[in-house]
């Protein structure tokens, strides 16, 4: 069996429950919100950038500048494959996961995906403007790198079966609705 740090023993992992699969850009709140939810449903919680991070002692910046985008994709593909094995998590891939749209099927079937939407400026802001540890967004103008990932995604991010416009609701709400998404979905 894989072992995962994640915030519940992966064998809480529960095969005959759907996944949660929290989507979107970064700051769009996968990692706060999941973490959340997980708690409150004794579910296990896996952020894939720090899983990665993890596996390979290397931040996902240091991956991107020595290994390239393609080998972190590759990572994130494994990974995906290794959870489409099992059941029951709340899952945050990175916000770029969602353009792998074979990676996606592999948890599509088994699996409730659910984008949590947000203005690229309000992400920027939950970030405190930090993404030294985002390659796609260290740059000179990270709110238009950020506006531009989200006009490329964002089709692909429509299709998930529950939107959750993180703007309008509070951070508790969102938790809630995700908490009775996995009720409906499989059980809490």
């Amino acid at each position: 069996m894989p072992t995962f740090r994640t915030s519940q023993p992966v064998s809480a992992a529960d095969p005959s429950r759907p996944h949660l699969v929290l989507v979107g850009i970064s700051g769009a709140g996968k990692s706060t919100i999941g973490r959340r939810a997980a708690d409150r449903l004794g579910r296990p919680f896996l952020d894939f950038d720090l899983e990665i991070e993890r596996r390979e002692s290397q931040t996902i910046a240091e991956i991107f500048a020595e290994r390239g985008e393609p080998m972190f994709r590759r990572l994130e593909r494994e990974l995906t494959a290794e959870v489409a094995e099992m059941g029951g998590m709340i899952l945050a891939p990175g916000g770029g996961w969602i353009v792998d749209e074979e990676g996606v099927a592999l948890l599509r079937a088994r699996s409730t995906i659910v984008w949590l939407k947000v203005r690229p400026e309000t992400a920027l802001k939950r970030l405190r403007g930090d993404v030294t540890n985002r390659p796609l967004l260290n740059r000179p103008d990270p709110l238009a790198e950020l506006s531009k990932l989200l006009a490329q995604r964002e089709a692909l991010y429509a299709r998930a079966d529950h939107l959750i416009n993180t703007e309008i609701v509070t951070l508790d709400q969102a938790v809630d609705r995700i908490v009775a998404l996995a009720t409906e979905a499989g059980g809490a």
